[in-house]
């Protein structure tokens, strides 16, 4: 179900001012860029940066967010296993679904299913010890 770490995100007040802020951080442009939602792929990884119209309040944001192939059957399976719902699954443009809920100890757990930043497992096989 879970694939690995994709993205993490920050919630900005100024999405314009932010995308500019960061994309001078990480020296290019976002590979994705709406007035809902902008990406940069960092290394192989995701920043995102969210929109949000109020001050922002310290666990506002998971900060993190977990690749699965299927929000909706990984949403589905996470309920199942007792995390309990934060924020529905969202549609935030582009095929990317998203949501956030919180495990049995209160921890937020973001997950995200994006098909234009696919998981890739051979860049995160673990590499084996050389035998002696």
């Amino acid at each position: 179900m879970i694939r690995g770490l994709r993205t993490a995100v920050y919630y900005v007040e100024d999405l314009k001012a932010a995308t500019l802020w960061y994309q001078q951080l990480v020296g290019h442009e976002p590979y994705f860029n709406t007035a809902y939602y902008v990406g940069f792929n960092v290394g192989g990884f995701e920043l995102g940066l969210h929109p949000i119209e109020r001050p922002i309040v310290r666990g506002d944001s998971p900060g993190i967010y977990w690749a699965v192939d299927d929000v909706n059957a990984a949403w589905a399976a996470l309920l199942a296993r007792g995390a309990t719902i934060d924020r529905a699954v969202e549609d935030v443009g582009g095929g990317i679904r998203l949501a956030t809920l919180k495990d049995p100890w209160g921890n937020l757990l973001g997950i995200i299913e994006n098909p234009s930043f696919r998981f890739n497992e051979a860049a995160v096989e673990p590499t084996k010890p050389a035998s002696h």
